[in-house]
């Protein structure tokens, strides 16, 4: 066995335990989080679900809707993700967008330094999942649901600014 180093120097010739990582043996597949970030009020919203596709992102949509008066428009900036896209071959986004008094408007492909919500997913990943091993989705959804009403209640945190402030230059 290999010696280790701790603290102060001394090293113990005792096995490091394996790091095991949450992806490796992480059964039923991933959970997708669905995440909005209102710029006026300085709030996210999120959903987690099992698959993303288009009824799960219309999903989120209609629940974003309600957040706000029906007179007032709204604006959903997004990725390219093909659930978030109106086709020909689906139109039901598009449909759904004029019907709601919605604009969806897409960042190109390469640019989501452009979506503002990126950087508060920094945030996320670095106060929540970074160095984690969850033992379930549920754990792990838990401490998500957990980060962001956090976040929402203490916005001006410097740690937090500092990170989303981070993640903004970048």
């Amino acid at each position: 066995m290999a010696p280790i180093a701790v603290k102060g120097g001394a090293s113990t010739t005792e096995p490091r335990r394996r790091r095991r990582r949450a992806t490796y043996t992480r059964k039923n597949g991933v959970r997708h989080l669905s995440a909005a970030y209102d710029l006026n009020q300085d709030k996210i919203y999120g959903h987690i679900k099992m698959k993303t596709e288009r009824t799960n992102f219309l999903e989120f949509c209609r629940y974003l809707r309600t957040l706000y008066p029906p007179h007032v428009r709204i604006a959903i900036v997004m990725d390219s993700f093909s659930p978030h896209l109106s086709t020909k071959k689906d139109t039901r986004v598009g449909h759904w967008a004029k019907t709601n008094y919605v604009e969806l408007a897409y960042v190109p492909t390469n640019a989501s330094w452009l979506n503002r919500i990126e950087a508060q997913f920094h945030a996320l990943r670095y106060l929540t999942l970074d160095g984690t091993d969850h033992r379930s989705h549920e754990e792990q959804n838990s401490m998500i649901r957990r980060y962001i009403a956090w976040r929402n209640r203490n916005a001006q945190d410097k740690t937090l600014r500092e990170l989303v402030e981070r993640a903004n230059v970048a």
